[in-house]
């Protein structure tokens, strides 16, 4: 950081949030995750107004439409989380073994802890790990999965390839993730919710400063036309788009290619 340069504004713990242009982005995005990891899942279904219910199983109905390749084995959903998309994805496929990563201890205590005692628990483990560095082996698994986790990485292209790497070919990658709506007005609506109210009820709960990032973090996201041509550049050749909710959320489907050679 240059002299005499400060951090934007703070948690209400006193960590500064995540700025993208300064190289601690990735740790004070962690610390903010860690500052929010208790309440997080049932604040964000309170934020969407219960909308966010809806959206993964509506993901995952797009992807059975998307899928033309056998049966699902192995499944990684990568910035788990509290756990909600991977134990659906468990619940959705009956036959596949499912491994939740996120690089926030936090968030995997809560997920492990919300997650013992359901039937899922036999088939879902949980690992930490970075999107952009992922300890899996080449073509390990059928399917990738994230839920509003691409705003949040400091490489998108990068993250982008290590999913390719660790997916087999002809395996599926899923994002799902909050989007621009098309519409003028749908869009000032949005935006005079998502910017102002959203952090209005943080402030309500003392995480006014986590939630007036997310705001910010979505104006850093290439637009949905950007974001289908990136997953085709890092290795997916077919690549599709489904909004949801007039288009404040996107589902983008990315069949993996043959393996990128990396010496070209």
């Amino acid at each position: 950081m240059p002299p005499g340069a400060t951090h934007g504004p703070s948690a209400s713990d006193g960590s500064p949030l995540p700025d993208r242009s300064l190289p601690t982005f990735e740790r004070d995005v962690r610390r903010m995750f860690t500052h929010i990891a208790h309440g997080y899942e049932w604040f964000d279904h309170v934020a969407s107004l219960g909308s966010d219910l809806l959206w993964r199983p509506r993901a995952l109905w797009d992807l059975d439409r998307f899928r033309r390749s056998g049966p699902l084995r192995r499944v990684l959903d990568i910035g788990c989380g509290t756990g909600e998309l991977a134990r659906l994805v468990t619940r959705h496929y009956a036959g596949a073994r499912v491994v939740g990563a996120d690089f926030t201890r936090a968030m995997l205590e809560t997920a492990l802890a919300s997650t013992t005692t359901r039937p899922e628990e036999r088939r879902l483990d949980f690992a930490r790990a970075t999107a952009l560095r992922l300890p899996f082996a080449d073509g390990t698994f059928d399917l990738v999965t994230n839920a509003f986790v691409a705003r949040n990485l400091s490489d998108l292209p990068a993250a982008f390839r290590e999913v390719r790497r660790v997916l087999r070919p002809g395996g599926v990658f899923l994002t799902l993730e909050i989007t621009e709506p098309d519409s003028v007005l749908v869009n000032r609506l949005f935006h005079a919710y998502f910017d102002r109210v959203v952090p209005w009820l943080g402030s309500a709960v003392g995480s006014a400063g986590p939630y007036r990032y997310l705001p910010d973090s979505l104006r850093t996201l290439p637009g949905r036309s950007s974001f289908e041509r990136l997953l085709g550049s890092s290795g997916f050749p077919r690549v599709v788009a489904s909004p949801q909710s007039i288009g404040i959320v996107t589902t983008f489907l990315a069949e993996a290619g043959n393996p990128i050679d990396e010496s070209r």
